[in-house]
């Protein structure tokens, strides 16, 4: 090519890329006004969002090509539910191309303050337990979906209302008296006059393991020495439970 040809600004292939990248990060800013979802929020409230759209808030940018909605989108294809996603490790988040470490720091602690919401609703209201069902429908949601092992204790006052729930470990339950004294521990600094245990099995089986029936004598015994009332042990498997009270397993 001579001289001559080369006259006038031109574009080369990589600005052009830079352009409609840009283009598209910027994307959102170019929709009406109504439709961008911080300002529908605003505008309409929350519940007039999408899953997407409230992901778009919380992921705030996009990354080139993509712009905020886009991997929002993305999100909400690939795990469906926020459910799912609360249920979810580090290494799956960074399988979508753009999240980063920031973004899925934002979307966990957005998911994680929903959990303890509902779970300060259920302090607050100082719900009466009456049977492993209620207990199940309230433990349930936090802990189904986990891969591993987690154990919960319920603290209840002289009504059976629930003063607090806490983990009594993450893990598996193979050494029961160390949780045991804290579970215990943990019942007396709270006053509490009751106690429920439960536990997941991530394999789905709710049989109870000869750990869990050592546990489970194990700390009616500490709870009678200590004039603590142990109401159960309940374990959850998938939607399924089993309740050692229910099923007459519990010493009292």
């Amino acid at each position: 090519m001579g001289d001559g040809e080369m006259k006038g600004p031109h574009t080369t292939t990589k600005e052009c890329q830079s352009t409609t990248n840009q283009g598209n990060i910027a994307g959102i800013k170019n929709w009406p006004k109504d439709d961008r979802p911080r300002e529908k929020l605003l505008k309409k409230g929350p519940g007039s969002l999408s899953n997407s759209e409230l992901l778009a808030i919380l992921v705030r940018t996009g990354v080139a090509p993509k712009s905020a909605i886009d991997l929002a989108r993305e999100i909400v294809q690939k795990f469906g539910t926020f459910r799912n996603m609360s249920h979810t490790d580090m290494r799956e988040w960074k399988e979508i191309k753009g999240l980063g470490p920031a973004k899925i720091t934002q979307i966990m602690a957005a998911l994680e303050i929903g959990r303890r919401f509902r779970e300060d609703e259920v302090l607050s209201a100082k719900q009466k337990i009456a049977s492993a069902r209620d207990i199940v429908d309230i433990v349930l949601p936090h802990i189904r979906d986990l891969k591993t092992e987690v154990s919960k204790a319920i603290y209840l006052d002289s009504d059976n209302g629930i003063i607090h729930i806490g983990d009594a470990a993450v893990g598996t339950v193979n050494h029961a008296m160390p949780i045991v004294r804290e579970i215990i521990h943990a019942a007396l600094q709270k006053f509490a006059s009751a106690i429920i245990c439960v536990h997941n099995h991530p394999s789905g089986n709710i049989k109870p393991s000869p750990e869990d029936e050592r546990f489970t004598r194990e700390l009616s015994a500490a709870g009678k020495l200590m004039g603590i009332k142990v109401l159960d042990h309940i374990i959850i498997g998938g939607d399924s439970f089993y309740s050692f009270a229910d099923d007459g397993a519990l010493e009292q």
